[in-house]
């Protein structure tokens, strides 16, 4: 009976402890002094432990700005730990409805990385950090290669892409040559009527590419790739480099040949470019075939994969376009100048199709048959002019429907085989390369009449001339692994 009533008393007597250690927990919770304990227990902790500070100033004996203060700034700003703090600093960002945190002087933030107990303290100009010298060996130099890592990823993050373009060098100091807007283009892949295997293909490669930093050096190459985009106006090549560049968060240099004065302004324009860019010279068939550039053929050769190019062309890929490729010199195509040729042909009924879902949410309609005949018989529109029709008229489904039919029957008559969207492969298959688009500020006119009105006004970066394509493939010349 002893044993029973001692037990029992036990079972009471955790049970009791239990709730009051939950009451008291709630308590400290419910009324702050949870924090007040905690900063008491990491008092007494620092009695029994030797610490190591290491000051990171904003500025260094020179007087340059010291790159790691501003990576440890980023890093800690966006820190969870910081949301924890006493007090804090809140500011508007830069976009809608964002606030941003930002240390207070004298602000102590607390991290944890690897088990260890870390501190900064924020003093004037200058980031202390404290560490527990028993976890400095372990720690302090992956925690700082943390920083940097992860101060790099918010700082993609927050950079907007930028366009640039070269202007010519009129005082002969070659200093600026090149000017920058902020690149809003909002092509994506997704947005990109391309067959899904291709689409999956492309983004893959570049994905490769950009994580395939150490894999290049072990080869001993340069981390750079190059892109042919050849195919009629209208067919989505700049959409391409826009959906390129928004994927990697890469900025772009749009190089105009016309404006370079020789071989050696080339290279200079080139040296000015930064890493993560796509350097983009378009319709370079036309510089060549029509000489209208001072650049020669050496020296675009050299551009490509020089002495130069091998220098400062790390983390770039260099995207060329052009019409055709058919009486290009060998020499530019070659592997290692070229690595991916993608080529962009004219449209299909198949294309028609899928821009017609796209655009209009139409996925079959009873108008369909009457444009598979028009298409079958050889008529045809770019992509970019039955887009622009289908835009047009997005409200009323039938009348886009019976406007693209009439555009067909009088602008689209023998000018082959145009691709929408999906071209036809030289084995008969079918492949999507068009860009889906965006509006734009074309109004609804019948037939060629809207055809021209939009052919003055197309153009992402500048209106191409329209040749005869039919074919499209997409040929690695160097495989990743």
């Amino acid at each position: 009976m002893a044993i029973l009533y001692n037990l029992f008393f036990l079972l009471f007597s955790l049970l009791l402890t239990c709730i009051l250690l939950f009451l008291l927990r709630v308590v400290l919770i419910k009324t702050g002094l949870i924090y007040i304990v905690k900063k008491k227990w990491r008092s007494i902790e620092d009695c029994f432990h030797v610490y190591q500070f290491f000051k990171v100033p904003e500025f260094n004996e020179g007087m340059q700005r010291n790159q790691l203060y501003h990576k440890v700034l980023v890093y800690l700003n966006f820190l969870t730990f910081i949301e924890d703090s006493d007090f804090t600093n809140l500011f508007t960002g830069k976009k809608p409805n964002e606030i941003v945190l930002h240390l207070d002087p004298n602000q102590i933030i607390e991290d944890d990385f690897l088990g260890a107990k870390i501190s900064w303290i924020n003093q004037d100009k200058t980031l202390v950090l404290k560490i527990r010298k028993v976890d400095k060996r372990r720690v302090l130099r992956p925690y700082l290669q943390h920083i940097h890592s992860v101060s790099d990823e918010f700082d993609e993050k927050k950079r907007g892409l930028k366009l640039y373009v070269n202007v010519v060098d009129y005082q002969g100091d070659r200093k600026e040559r090149w000017r920058s807007v902020p690149f809003t283009h909002p092509s994506s892949f997704e947005t990109i009527a391309m067959e899904s295997d291709l689409k999956n293909k492309v983004k893959s490669d570049l994905y490769s590419f950009a994580k395939a930093k150490q894999y290049y050096h072990r080869l001993g190459r340069v981390w750079k790739r190059s892109y042919l985009l050849y195919g009629p106006s209208g067919t989505g090549k700049s959409s391409f480099i826009a959906a390129m560049a928004n994927f990697l968060s890469y900025d772009v240099y749009d190089l105009d040949l016309s404006k370079v004065s020789d071989d050696s302004d080339l290279k200079f324009l080139l040296l000015q470019t930064t890493t993560k860019s796509l350097v983009v010279i378009e319709d370079l068939d036309r510089y060549l075939s029509e000489k209208s550039t001072a650049v020669s053929l050496p020296g675009i050769l050299s551009f490509m994969d020089g002495i130069l190019s091998s220098s400062c062309g790390e983390e770039r890929i260099m995207v060329f376009t052009m019409n055709s490729k058919d009486h290009v010199d060998p020499a530019i195509l070659r592997p290692g100048r070229i690595d991916v040729h993608i080529h962009f042909p004219l449209c299909n009924f198949t294309a028609f199709k899928t821009l017609a879902n796209s655009y209009l949410g139409l996925k079959d309609h009873k108008l369909f048959p009457r444009v598979e005949e028009i298409f079958q018989n050889g008529a045809s529109l770019s992509p970019a002019e039955i887009g622009e029709l289908m835009i047009a008229n997005r409200n009323s489904p039938s009348r886009a429907l019976k406007t693209v039919i009439n555009a067909l029957q009088t602008d689209g008559d023998g000018r082959g085989a145009l691709n929408l969207g999906l071209g036809s492969c030289e084995n008969g298959s079918r492949k999507p390369v068009e860009e889906i688009g965006e509006p734009s500020g074309v109004f609804c006119k019948e037939g060629a009449n809207a055809v021209k009105e939009f052919k003055k006004l197309y153009g992402f970066l500048r209106v191409k001339s329209c040749r005869k394509s039919e074919s499209f493939d997409l040929n690695s010349r160097q495989n990743e692994g």
